[in-house]
């Protein structure tokens, strides 16, 4: 097997998997205490408390660099809290890096795979790394992930030729041998067009019914359409976590919309607590967070979960949060 291109070896530094230990299929719990990291006397996870049940897709969400992708780099021992702690039932996360790897299914958000090789070769050496020895349980584990992923009729091809789509679908297969209790994805649809993106959240949602899931995204639309709950996340801290349409309908009544042009974006965004701005047939739709009209225009609307996200951020931001536009 040929040595991978430098931008694609990502995927091979994953945490160095052992033998697999017999473990629950169901009922799993993962908790987190305030767990904290500094990085440069800033800290980029602060204070974050969370509980995560098996059955259920959690998803993480906040904008670049909201401190998302340390807090799963953390969990999948990738790198060390320096306070807090994290349990997976009777695992310490944070000490027993063994014991979680074998339970772990980890699909970071850059990842490389070597061009050359095909999907099923690929997959059989990963299966090996992780502790399959015998060659017909290997393939038939092989075989059956690639079933479930809808990557069989490619089996043959070659992973350099393979879409993103079907790079990230492989990449959940290779997350899912050995049958983990545990499984974190980070940005998994970035830059999947509709289609691709569509059928990597039926797998997901699929995947999501036996075993603890979390999904970290800056894509809204990710979690209200794919998680059960979710939890927004800004400069390390935990603004808000629950059920979405939950949280969404506790803004009942706040929401308000109106069309605007472009030129009095401004002057809306210093009167009004402006959640979101986005350009519709030439004008500006303008969503405003309000206890009462906000002026004669303004019409109510019901509340959606990127209502929510924006709200969070909003209230956390120390300057005024700049509507995105486009």
């Amino acid at each position: 097997m040929s040595e991978p291109e430098p931008e694609t070896k990502a995927v091979m530094e994953q945490p160095s998997p052992v033998a697999p230990t017999a473990v629950a299929s169901n009922g799993s719990l993962l908790a987190t205490d305030k767990l904290v990291k500094e990085y440069r006397h800033r800290r980029v996870v602060n204070g974050v408390s969370l509980k995560m049940a098996a059955g259920e897709i959690v998803g993480l969400l906040g904008p670049n660099g909201a401190g998302k992708s340390t807090l799963m780099r953390i969990l999948a021992t990738l790198q060390e809290a320096d306070e807090g702690t994290a349990t997976l039932d009777a695992i310490d996360v944070l000490k027993d890096k063994e014991a979680v790897r074998r339970v772990l299914g980890y699909l970071p958000q850059e990842f490389g795979l070597y061009p050359k090789v095909t999907a099923v070769e690929l997959l059989d050496h990963f299966a090996r790394i992780k502790g399959v020895a015998n060659s017909a349980d290997r393939r038939r584990m092989v075989e059956t992930l690639l079933e479930r992923t809808n990557l069989a009729d490619a089996r043959r091809r070659r992973l350099g030729t393979f879409s993103g789509g079907m790079k990230q679908r492989f990449g959940i297969a290779q997350a899912l041998l050995q049958d983990p209790k545990l499984i974190i994805v980070d940005e998994p649809t970035a830059g999947l067009d509709p289609e691709e993106r569509v059928r990597f959240h039926n797998l997901l949602s699929e995947i999501g019914e036996q075993v603890v899931v979390i999904l970290s995204t800056h894509i809204v639309s990710d979690v209200s359409d794919l998680c059960q709950r979710m939890a927004v996340i800004d400069q390390g801290e935990l603004l808000v976590e629950g059920e979405p349409a939950q949280l969404a309908r506790a803004l009942q009544g706040r929401v308000w919309q109106k069309l605007t042009s472009r030129a009095a974006l401004a002057d809306h965004q210093s009167r009004f607590q402006v959640l979101s701005a986005r350009l519709t047939g030439g004008r500006t739709l303008v969503r405003i967070l309000s206890e009462q009209q906000p002026d004669r225009d303004s019409e109510p609307v019901q509340p959606e979960v990127e209502d929510v996200y924006f709200a969070a951020i909003r209230k956390h931001a120390s300057a005024p949060l700049a509507a995105q536009v486009g």
